[in-house]
C-alpha cells in the first residue's frame, strides 16, 4: 500500500502541538470587520484547539 498523501488544505490550516493536540485559527476574522465589536475581533485573534469529535478526521488529513 502506498502512503496516504497529506491534504494540502489541511496542511495550511492546522498545526500539531507538542502534546498531540491540533491547533486551528478562528473563523469570522477575515472581512466585514466594521460591524463586529472590538472585543470579538480581539478574541478571534487567538488560536484555539480542534474539538475531540473532529480530531480523528483532521489527523487523517494531516
Amino acid at each position: 500500500m502506498p502512503k496516504v498523501k497529506t491534504k494540502s488544505g489541511a496542511k495550511k490550516r492546522f498545526k500539531l502541538t507538542g502534546s498531540g493536540k491540533i491547533k486551528r485559527k478562528n473563523a469570522f476574522k477575515n472581512h466585514i470587520l466594521t460591524k463586529k465589536e472590538t472585543k470579538q475581533k480581539r478574541n478571534l485573534t487567538n488560536s484555539s484547539l480542534v474539538h475531540k469529535s473532529d480530531k480523528k478526521n483532521i489527523e487523517r488529513m494531516i
